[in-house]
């Protein structure tokens, strides 16, 4: 108990905590007022915030299940931070019931507002239907549960472990149970995102949507992983477990994930090109006009082109705090990104033309509300347990990795 001890995060987190608790409680406010002022806008800001930090929490359990998976040093100085992460899911399911609201009100969501013959509804019938939507929403979110249940469960009792053998039996049930159930997250990732962000417009659809989201998500949570982590680096205990080849590991599935999600996007237009199909050319199309056309263009240059190059460079993934600022650049590419998919969906009310470019104050400020809340919860999660697993088998080993050049 007295080396578990030793390895709980310093107090300068209760500082973090405290801040984001303060800065995420006053945009909440301001954005209750501009809900009151105008419902629909306010929950089309809402989801971007939420499926942007709601997609770090959730990335979070995917990538907890890959480093069980894979092994290796850098999955063990970061599971307790990945753990934390997918224990704000609690917090997301909260986060989640304006959406859910917004649903069953008819607030938000254009397939709320479709007449009866329309071929969309005629075709799916009862899954169009509002309370259908939250009920496989309820599902998502059980099926999450029971994966970060578990595999919170068998971490936590590795700490309390006695001798080696006991250690690695459930290390060997984490990994065993994270084989099929990664299969399992991937579809259900996929379910969601449809429900929750293709439906806004429901004339569209996309066979790549999934994918995209769980290489993005994995993404967010790595760059907020190497934040973190970078963060801590020069403070106890973590200043003792850390090392350069540690963020090197870190900056390596960064470019990884930077190149897969360029793939995925690039192969979704690919396909729709080719296809030339009117239902599916309008999603980019829209997209390739006024502002939402710049907005394309700098994802392709910011959120691929210029931190694959970056990325590139060996020296650069080996010093934490420029990859820790590469990581903070790309997350704010990632929000804009979210921003590009929900924005130009058709709306509910008069106003503001399907497609037109308009960016509202409340997409600023939902963000910020959901991410100080998110953050709060997060860092509550971190103090709760040792930040680094030092029963697990490879512990020293992972530590020493670090060390070298």
């Amino acid at each position: 108990m007295a080396d578990l001890e030793k390895y709980y995060a310093p107090a300068i987190v209760n500082k973090w905590r405290t801040l984001a608790l303060g800065v995420g409680g006053i945009a909440l406010i301001i954005w209750a007022v501009g809900c009151y002022f105008n419902t629909e806008q306010a929950l089309r800001s809402w989801l971007v915030g939420f499926i942007f930090w709601g997609g770090i929490g959730l990335g979070s359990l995917g990538v907890l299940m890959l480093q069980y998976l894979t092994g290796g040093a850098w999955g063990v100085v970061i599971r307790r931070t990945v753990e934390a992460g997918s224990r704000t899911l609690p917090l997301i399911v909260l986060l989640f019931i304006p959406l859910a609201i917004g649903v069953y009100t008819h607030k938000v969501y254009e397939f709320t507002h479709l007449p009866a013959d329309d071929p969309v509804m005629q075709h799916r019938g009862v899954f169009m239907a509002p309370w259908f939507w939250i009920v496989r929403s309820v599902i998502y979110f059980a099926l999450w549960y029971v994966m970060v249940h578990l595999l919170n469960k068998w971490s936590a009792a590795q700490d309390k472990t006695e001798d080696l053998a006991a250690s690695e039996r459930l290390l060997d049930r984490a990994s065993r149970f994270s084989g099929p159930t990664m299969v399992i997250y991937a579809l259900v990732v996929t379910f969601a995102v449809v429900d929750w962000v293709m439906m806004l417009d429901p004339h569209w659809f996309s066979t790549m949507w999934g994918l995209l989201f769980v290489a993005g998500w994995g993404l967010s949570c790595f760059c907020f992983v190497v934040a973190v982590m970078a963060a801590l680096s020069n403070k106890t205990p973590m200043d003792g477990v850390l090392g350069k080849r540690h963020f090197h590991d870190l900056g390596k599935l960064m470019l990884a994930l930077t190149m897969v999600w360029a793939y995925f996007n690039f192969s979704q237009f690919l396909i729709i090109w080719s296809g030339n199909l009117p239902e599916e050319t309008t999603w980019y199309l829209t997209r390739m006009k006024g502002g939402w056309g710049y907005m394309g263009v700098m994802l392709i240059v910011f959120h691929f082109a210029f931190p694959f190059l970056v990325l590139l460079q060996q020296d650069f993934k080996r010093k934490a705090r420029w990859l820790a600022s590469l990581a903070m650049f790309i997350l704010v590419m990632r929000v804009i990104d979210m921003f590009y998919q929900i924005g130009p969906t058709p709306r509910i009310t008069e106003g503001i033309a399907s497609g037109a470019f308009h960016i509202d104050w409340l997409d600023i400020v939902a963000p910020i509300a959901i991410g100080g809340i998110w953050l709060w919860w997060f860092f509550g999660e971190l103090l709760k347990r040792p930040l680094v697993p030092i029963k697990d088998p490879f512990f020293e080993s992972a530590v020493e990795h670090g060390k070298g050049h």
